[in-house]
């Protein structure tokens, strides 16, 4: 009998030895690594930057004379009976028919000399999209940081709890079996038991909701990572990458001025001014005389052979002049106008934003280190106060009331902790958020 349980036992080893070694393990780094790299966002972020980088391209390419080849083939069969033939070349000629074949190559394009200047508020428009873009982009990259420290944060604290659940439904299965015999030795009265018995279902029930917090938890973050669901991962604080606060200010001078200095979206807001003025630029355009050259080389000959034996060189000058285009160049001037004082507008607003959001991060900071220390106080106390009330009811001085209602001070205090624990990290990255140095 002995050997078989030894048997047992090295097989139960052995198969949560595989089970281990099967699971992949997610450090918060390699987690942040995959969010920037797999993630949705960013993937159709990187995309759309890329079109935004070739509108630059585009852009420039209005300056350069266009260049394009053309060809052709005619080829036509005429018959003509005696009567037409007649009509074209005097009475009584006969019936005849013919062919004419004709080829042809054109080589050429056109140049825009001056329009306004249009042109170049449109090179510098497109190259203020992109810078704006690039900007957007790496606040996007420090949002989907924030969010990924958020739902790892998650993990990790719902296993926290669950660790604490599992010790607390060991404890209080443990205290039912002390309970009964302390009942059977008549010690304690039955109602002891019945209420036991009911703190240990509760804590069950406890248990399997913090189990199912915790894998919901997982299932949040690998879905924001755009990994399988089903796999099996495990993650851990191996670096303690979390409680490393070294980044995190501790004074709230200068704040305002970092944060509008590295703030990818408030830096991006400025470009998009500058798009703006180009745009009052572009839409002045339309006021202005316009300049536009052409030229080419034709040739147009009977026989594929004789190709370039016959030339003709072309160029030529278009100049327009707008002298009235029904408001709408007067239109464009004002509209573009208009989303100029608006995107000025937006600029002041997001500056006020941005102080908001350093004030009330600042703000939930400070709270939350206070919170952490008070529950840690609070946790140390209900802990001894447990301590104390469970010896004195083993040895008959405390009723089971009372042992009981200390150590659910204990459990609210230590999930109290917990919680307090981790909020006070996710306001930590949230402070380097707000002041644009989450990723630096």
């Amino acid at each position: 009998m002995k050997i078989s349980k030894i048997y047992f036992l090295i097989l139960t080893i052995l198969i949560s030895t595989i089970s281990i070694s099967a699971q992949k393990r997610f450090s918060l780094g390699e987690s942040l690594s995959a969010a920037l790299n797999q993630n949705t966002l960013v993937k159709k972020s990187v995309n759309s930057l890329e079109a935004t980088n070739e509108a630059v391209k585009a852009a420039y390419g209005a300056l350069i004379p266009t260049l394009g080849i053309n060809s052709g083939f005619d080829w036509s069969h005429s018959n003509y009976n005696s009567k037409a033939a007649s009509n074209l070349y005097g009475p009584n000629t006969p019936a005849f028919s013919g062919e004419n074949r004709t080829w042809s190559l054109s080589v050429g394009g056109d140049v825009t000399l001056f329009d306004g200047l249009s042109n170049y508020a449109n090179i510098h428009s497109k190259e203020n999209t992109y810078t704006s873009a690039k900007y957007d982009f790496e606040k996007l990259k420090q949002d989907v940081t924030l969010q990924t420290v958020t739902l790892y944060t998650a993990i990790v604290g719902n296993k926290k709890l669950l660790d604490f659940q599992a010790e607390d439904l060991k404890y209080n299965q443990g205290l039912l079996e002390k309970i009964k015999q302390m009942y059977e030795i008549k010690s304690v009265p039955i109602t002891d038991v019945f209420s036991q018995e009911a703190t240990t279902a509760n804590s069950e029930l406890a248990y399997i909701q913090a189990d199912n917090n915790y894998r919901k938890s997982v299932v949040s973050l690998l879905n924001y990572l755009a990994m399988d669901v089903t796999g099996d991962y495990t993650f851990t604080f191996e670096n303690d990458d979390l409680k490393d606060t070294t980044a995190v200010p501790k004074e709230f001078n200068n704040l305002f001025a970092t944060a509008l200095t590295n703030r990818q979206d408030y830096q991006s807001e400025k470009y998009k001014v500058k798009i703006s003025e180009n745009q009052v630029t572009y839409a002045w355009g339309g006021v202005y005389p316009s300049l536009s050259g052409n030229y080419g080389l034709s040739t147009n000959v009977g026989s594929p052979g004789d190709l370039f034996s016959q030339k003709t060189y072309s160029a030529g000058l278009s100049l327009s002049i707008p002298i009235f285009s029904q408001f709408n160049t007067e239109n464009s001037i004002e509209a573009a106008e208009v989303l100029l004082k608006n995107t000025n507008e937006d600029l002041t607003a997001l500056e006020r934003q941005v102080r908001t959001d350093v004030m009330n991060a600042y703000l939930d900071l400070e709270t939350a280190r206070k919170q952490l220390d008070v529950s840690k106080t609070a946790l140390a106390s209900a802990k001894e106060s447990w301590e104390a009330k469970k010896e004195s009811y083993t040895l008959g001085v405390a009723i089971y009331l009372d042992q009981q209602l200390a150590y659910n001070n204990y459990l609210q205090a230590k999930y109290t902790s917990i919680t307090k624990e981790y909020g006070y990290i996710i306001s930590q990255f949230t402070v380097l958020s707000v002041i644009g140095a989450l990723n630096k």
